[in-house]
């Protein structure tokens, strides 16, 4: 009887995976593997040490650690926290505008915080600025301002400025029919629904923060913003990272 012969007997069994490969691929897989292994372990690393609450490691390298996670692996959690957010925050704003056939009007409220869902919604890779930029300005401006919406020193003028022009990049013309003149910005709080089983008690009223009318000036407008940053940036480059590190 004839045998069938698969080459098994003679090579000891048939290879798969890596061992398949010839040599050079072999290395090339390996260096491959090894090489996301590291990066991997260095992610989770830098990621723990941001949500880990303060201790000597984080002091030592702090710089570093933010300099990994910030923008693209921001994490709004901490390791061990008691209380997380409990509140919905939107900002929104209205405006006066002058129309074209020399009248003014003032806008309905619009809801920036919801237009940046919109754009974050449905979408696999979001930009950074939909997701943090409007939250993280406004919050800048709360921890720099009293509760009678004066500013606590320099800073507080910053962040200011920093909601004026924020909110002009995103009240273009076309949006709201006319030049805008005058903007109000205001924040809603609603908080969020308590689960069935806890007996925390929590608020249930909208709260509002309404701010004061500004008057838009050319440098709170996009063109004028970014006039004003290129001169602040050719007298002297630290100001343009001092403002980059506190829009987060």
């Amino acid at each position: 009887m004839d045998s069938y012969d698969d080459g098994t007997a003679r090579g000891g069994g048939a290879r798969g995976g890596m061992a398949a490969l010839s040599l050079p691929y072999q290395v090339v897989a390996a260096v491959t593997l090894a090489v996301v292994a590291v990066l991997a372990c260095w992610h989770l690393s830098m990621v723990f040490l941001h949500v880990a609450p303060s201790n000597t490691l984080t002091k030592q390298n702090g710089e570093a650690v933010d300099e990994w996670v910030y923008p693209e692996f921001e994490q709004n959690w901490k390791l061990f926290a008691p209380n997380p957010l409990q509140t919905n925050i939107a900002v929104q704003v209205r405006a006066v505008v002058a129309t074209g056939d020399g009248g003014r009007r003032t806008t309905g409220w619009i809801d920036l915080s919801a237009q940046d869902a919109e754009h974050i919604r449905g979408n696999p890779l979001p930009s950074h600025a939909f997701q943090n930029e409007l939250r993280r300005g406004w919050d800048f401006f709360v921890n720099t301002h009293n509760a009678d919406n004066e500013p606590n020193g320099m800073r507080g003028r910053l962040s200011e400025q920093y909601v004026r022009r924020m909110v002009m990049l995103r009240l273009g013309e076309d949006r709201v029919g006319g030049r805008v003149e005058r903007i109000q910005v205001r924040s809603e709080t609603r908080w969020v629904a308590r689960p069935p089983w806890s007996t925390d008690k929590s608020r249930r009223a909208t709260e509002y923060r309404t701010l004061p009318w500004w008057t838009v000036t050319a440098a709170d407008r996009p063109d004028g913003a970014r006039q004003d940053r290129a001169g602040l940036l050719a007298q002297d480059p630290a100001p343009g990272r001092a403002g980059t590190e506190a829009a987060r």
